[in-house]
């Protein structure tokens, strides 16, 4: 797919002011990609003279108010209570009070991390609804009731608000998902994440002379951290000198800490935590491969990271995303279970060949990926929105 034309050629306007609404931002302890992938994204349109105000939840030690890279931060409410403290701003906004009253967005950007802000009943047509990826996998982590009714709001509450407006997502699996909720395909524009050059200084260090798998995420029960326990733990017979290296932090990390010695393998994994940029780079720069064995993802920003350091990925087909970030048998491999995620883990790691083979073209691959090239994109959804008209397809 690729945007339509027509729509592009005759909807340039000015865009002056942005609103995002997302319910994390970066700085919080369960910050990912998609947070990140919103605040690049700002951060360049802040950077060509947009003003952009970020709505999202307070955390501990964080300001309600700061500018962080241009993008003006405002921040209230906690996990749920986010979208009743964004919702009450809007509504003040509209006549003149609160503390979005200066943000007088031409465009909105309502990210639905499962559950929308339902900006549209404030602003209308100028919403457009960011989806990374659908959420029927994930819910029934939030209890039964909790449950069973963010899957209401996300499958058909959500459709039908916005039956009008523009949607971005982030791939195009995500785009099927959300036509399966009922979305319309020309609804539907597609701009993919950006990514940040890896720091030099991290590029010159030398690969791990011992086997080393890395995975790079939050830590969560969606993500599976578990699978790549489990994978090393039936690896380590063979590969006995094979480590496992996770970088990321999150609220189910003290139980991954303890599935990894209920399977005796604790000297042979490192628990990263939350670290800064350089250090990830790091610690991808020394890695073999990388294991994702998330059982959704939107994009995969891990991947192209990965990419960078010449790290090849793999995944489970299943999850969406990666199999666009991921070229399956080219820049890493797709996996249908956990067998097969041994297997392929196994394969890599023992092939120095097609490990260098799939790296290098990894490493090739990413190179096409900015974040000025993914601001740009949506830059041109925004002006599309700013004038009443729809863009689809891969911008």
């Amino acid at each position: 797919m690729s945007a339509h034309g027509t729509h592009l050629c005759s909807s340039r306007a000015q865009v002056r002011s942005v609103l995002l609404l997302c319910w994390r931002d970066t700085g919080h302890p369960q910050g990912g990609g998609s947070e990140a992938y919103l605040e690049r994204i700002g951060a360049h349109l802040a950077e060509s003279g947009v003003r952009v105000t970020l709505r999202t939840a307070r955390y501990p030690g964080a300001r309600r108010r700061e500018v962080k890279d241009g993008v003006q931060l405002s921040r209230a409410g906690g996990r749920y209570s986010v979208y009743i403290w964004a919702g009450l701003a809007m509504v003040a906004a509209r006549i003149g009070l609160g503390p979005l009253r200066r943000a007088r967005p031409d465009v909105v950007i309502d990210t639905q991390n499962g559950l929308p802000f339902m900006a549209r009943w404030a602003f209308g047509r100028r919403v457009a609804v960011l989806v990374h990826h659908c959420h029927r996998e994930q819910w029934p982590v939030a209890g039964p009731v909790m449950g069973r009714i963010g899957w209401f709001v996300e499958s058909k509450l959500s459709p039908r608000v916005h039956r009008r407006n523009q949607y971005v997502t982030v791939s195009l699996p995500s785009a099927r998902d959300l036509t399966g909720l009922g979305v319309r395909p020309a609804q539907i524009a597609v701009v993919r994440n950006g990514l940040d050059e890896a720091p030099a200084q991290t590029l010159d260090v030398a690969r791990s002379a011992t086997p080393r798998a890395v995975v790079l995420s939050r830590l969560v029960p969606h993500k599976q951290i578990e699978d790549a326990l489990e994978a090393v733990a039936a690896l380590l017979p063979r590969i006995p000198d094979l480590h496992l290296d996770i970088v990321g932090g999150g609220w189910w990390e003290q139980r991954l800490v303890d599935h990894a010695t209920l399977l005796g393998i604790s000297d042979a994994v490192t628990f990263h935590g939350h670290v800064d940029d350089e250090t990830k780079h790091l610690v991808l720069q020394r890695g073999w491969v990388q294991v994702l064995p998330s059982r959704k993802e939107g994009w995969g920003l891990a991947v192209t990271e990965a990419g960078q350091h010449s790290v090849p990925t793999i995944g489970y087909r299943s999850s969406g995303g990666l199999s666009d970030s991921i070229v399956d048998g080219v820049t890493g491999i797709l996996v249908n279970d956990h067998d097969d995620l041994v297997d392929q883990l196994d394969r890599l790691l023992t092939d120095h060949v097609l490990r260098e083979q799939l790296g290098a073209k990894a490493q090739a691959r990413s190179g096409e990926f900015s974040w000025e090239q993914s601001a740009d994109a949506m830059r041109t959804v925004l002006e599309s929105v700013h004038v009443g008209r729809i863009v689809s397809g891969v911008v």
